[in-house]
């Protein structure tokens, strides 16, 4: 009986077991069969082996400067620019390894054990994902789904995917595309957008605290968000999760472990947007550069290219370093000649403040135009279909706006009219520097602030260029009438007769101050600006001679063919007028500008490479020449300042002069220029190696000093030029030449004269201050 119990224990014991491995070897084989109906894409589409070489991520375009650091970028959604894992500090990778898989490198795609840890916890212990899958899941479907079932399959997809990635890349390659891959926020996508936006530094110059910050944003990094006002101290404690991690993996001992969880994150945030960062005028030129050279090229397959998500790399002439001092000098110079503008038009001096010598009727019509012209206008009208009645009603509705100050942006509720009014009341700058010899762009400074001014005022911008436009007249009269600086004319007023040369009226031009008498030098009357010199030099040569060399230095702009060019009536930009000044200095030979030296797809491969177009416009000794008489200006006309210290010691001056002193020795050739009215104030500047423009000015030129103590360019625009300078002469990467501008080996034209003084110069009252005005 008992023996008879025992037969049927073990045959229910054997049923027992049979059960088990019916069902393991069928749970075995159903699994085997999901993974096989996976393979064959039952559950849905699966990358082959063409997409898991290319796996498809939308890269961003980067710019890149001549010194090599990356100005900015052109991305949608995805600011990305992949590196590669030899550009990961050894800490960065520790902190991944020890973080999201600990047994990474011993495991081919799936980790047994931590995927049995899961099922026996029920995932309570935490989840099982290898960073190859995680990359699988970023790659190619995303976050999972809340449906049981299509959880499953996608972790099954998932495991496939990883296990083919093992297949395809080393375990080096794969972390490097997982930190390249992953979402930051804060539009940094991918380890070196992360570096850079959270700590202003490439992801190779991340230290290791930094290093935990990151990887501890991967659990979730819309919570671990470590901006002010989001989550810092939640960031905090999830990086010293991770600083912990790797103690106990022994990639950091116990006591660096609780140094560096004392400390605090450290950012130094700095957001890459198209509004905001360096260079960002110039980055806008660029986006309309690339958008023609996408019109006129092809993928080898015959498709556009994408500027937003191919990867491209574009290769500047700007150097970051040149371009910082630029901005800095008119972060510098620009708020405090702005509060002396605003000094001077209070409502108290002046009712119809910003705009001088306007009536109440005619700026009303100002205005109307200017609401024309605008954004909300256009869209209004053309996207909305509003009625021009409704669109005006609209300008006088108080609403929330935030508006531009130098004291920093402003949350106010205005009247949209009453905002553009505002906005008329800024002065503002315009900048661009070329290295003549070679015609490369080095600085291109387009306005103050590019999220609430977006007009380009190296390029899209022209106005009157005031006085900056004589040493055209002179070259012309020394290449006609081989004229030496140190020959003389009368300063005595001359009268062109009507019809001469198309004007329809007598022109006969008056010096500021009116001061005549006697005879001139040609270098002593360009370094004063003498209006008189320079009409004489006209009526012998006539503007069309003028006008045709202007053509030659690449100027686009229509100018009329009429003697009152002479004193600067032409609007021109600061692009033009630095090319054209940049002949001078390259001996007579043009350079058309560069700013683009070639272009790579994301595999380096050359897309575009620059052709450089240059012509001879004037002989070696007219330029030379040109070139002597524009260093008078620097010795004693206007830009004398720039030698010496007594500006900043004169009452009117000291108030808006900075970078005081400058106290440049260097052979420096340069022109200052003033317009009528005082609405544009210039400086041109150059020394062998590198021309610089500046202007300075208000919106509209019905807003302007009222006098020219404050109007002329020796206060508006050569500020800029000597604190950029000086700068510049300070950095001794940048090999700014102090060399004297080279002689032509045969020089025929005498240019070795006396220096003109000023008479009092170390007194300089108001009344003696060089002049300027034009008109």
């Amino acid at each position: 009986m008992a023996k008879k119990k025992q037969v049927k224990q073990e045959q229910g014991f054997s049923k027992y077991v049979r059960w088990f491995w019916m069902l393991f070897l069928g749970g075995l084989l159903f699994v085997a069969l999901l993974f096989v109906l996976a393979r064959f894409e039952v559950f849905g589409e699966m990358p082959d082996h063409t997409v898991l070489e290319n796996p498809k991520t939308s890269l961003a375009t980067e710019i890149i400067s001549a010194d090599g650091k990356t100005l900015g970028k052109f991305y949608f959604n995805d600011n990305r620019t992949p590196v590669g894992y030899d550009d990961l500090p050894q800490h960065l990778v520790n902190a991944l390894i020890a973080t999201e898989d600990a047994r990474y490198y011993s495991h081919s795609g799936i980790d047994a054990w931590g995927t049995l840890r899961a099922v026996v916890k029920m995932g309570s212990g935490g989840g099982a994902s290898t960073i190859s899958q995680q990359l699988a899941k970023q790659l190619f479907h995303g976050e999972g789904s809340t449906n049981i079932a299509e959880r499953i399959t996608q972790k099954i997809k998932e495991w496939i995917i990883a296990i083919r990635l093992e297949r395809q890349y080393t375990k080096e390659e794969i972390i490097a595309m997982y930190f390249n891959i992953y979402d930051f926020g804060n539009n940094a996508d991918g380890i070196r957008s992360a570096s850079r936006i959270y700590f202003n530094k490439e992801p190779r110059d991340l230290d290791i605290k930094e290093s935990a910050m990151l990887v501890g944003m991967f659990k979730n990094s819309s919570l671990y968000n470590p901006r002010p006002h989001r989550n810092p101290v939640g960031t905090k404690n999830r990086r010293n999760v991770v600083l912990s991690q790797m103690e106990k993996y022994e990639f950091i001992d116990e006591k660096l472990k609780d140094s560096l969880q004392k400390t605090e994150l450290d950012l130094n945030y700095s957001p890459e947007s198209h509004r905001e960062g360096m260079a960002t005028y110039f980055r806008e030129y660029l986006r309309d550069f690339m958008k023609q050279w996408i019109e006129n090229n092809r993928k080898p397959d015959g498709s556009k290219y994408d500027l937003y998500g191919d990867g491209l790399k574009v290769y500047t002439t700007i150097d970051s370093r040149m371009q910082q001092h630029a901005e800095e000098a008119i972060q510098k110079h620009m708020p405090r000649l702005q509060a002396e503008f605003d000094h001077q038009n209070t409502p108290k001096r002046n009712a119809t403040a910003p705009f001088l010598g306007l009536t109440e009727s005619e700026i009303s019509g100002l205005m109307k135009r200017s609401m024309k012209q605008s954004e909300r206008w256009r869209h209004m009208k053309y996207d909305l279909g509003k009625s021009d009645k409704e669109i005006e009603a609209s300008f006088n509705k108080p609403t929330q706006m935030t508006v531009f100050s130098w004291k920093g942006e402003i949350d106010t509720i205005m009247k949209p009219l009453d905002s553009m009014r505002y906005y008329k009341s800024f002065l503002h700058p315009g900048m661009m520097s070329m290295n003549p010899q070679t015609g490369h762009v080095k600085v291109w400074v387009g306005g103050m602030n590019y999220k609430h001014f977006q007009y380009d005022h190296v390029k899209q911008g022209r106005r009157q260029v005031g006085s900056t436009f004589k040493p055209f007249v002179y070259a012309t009269a020394i290449d006609q009438l081989h004229l030496s600086p140190c020959d003389e004319l009368p300063n005595t007023q001359i009268t062109i007769e009507a019809g001469k040369y198309g004007n329809t009226k007598p022109w006969t031009p008056k010096n500021a101050g009116g001061k005549y008498g006697g005879n001139l030098t040609l270098k002593n009357a360009l370094a004063n600006s003498v209006n008189t010199i320079t009409a004489r030099l006209m009526n012998k040569v006539g503007p069309q001679p003028v006008i045709d060399l202007v053509k030659k230095l690449g100027v686009e702009a229509e100018i009329p063919v009429v003697p009152s060019i002479a004193l600067g009536a032409a609007d021109l930009s600061v692009y033009e007028m630095v090319a054209a000044y940049a002949t001078f200095a390259n001996a007579g030979v043009y350079n058309e500008p560069v700013m683009v030296t070639h272009i790579e797809d994301k595999n380096g491969t050359v897309l575009y490479q620059f052709k450089p177009e240059s012509r001879d416009v004037l002989s070696a000794e007219t330029a030379y020449v040109t070139v002597n008489l524009m260093e008078g200006v620097t010795q004693s006309g206007s830009g004398q300042r720039l030698r010496h210290t007594w500006a900043s010691k004169v009452p009117v001056y000291k108030e808006i002069i900075t970078g005081y002193p400058y106290e440049l020795s260097n052979p420096i050739a340069g022109k200052t220029g003033t317009t009528q009215n005082q609405s544009d104030g210039w400086f041109m500047g150059m020394v062998p190696n590198l021309v610089t423009g500046v202007w300075v000015g208000a919106e509209d030129r019905a807003a302007h000093f009222r006098t020219i103590t404050y109007g002329q360019g020796a206060s508006m625009a050569l500020p800029i030029w000597g604190m950029f300078m000086k700068s510049c002469y300070e950095d001794d990467q940048l090999n700014v030449s102090k060399a004297e501008f080279e002689k032509p080996k045969e020089l025929t034209i005498n240019v070795d004269c006396e220096t003109y003084q000023e008479e009092e110069e170390n007194t300089l009252p108001e009344e003696n201050i060089p002049d300027e005005l034009d008109f």
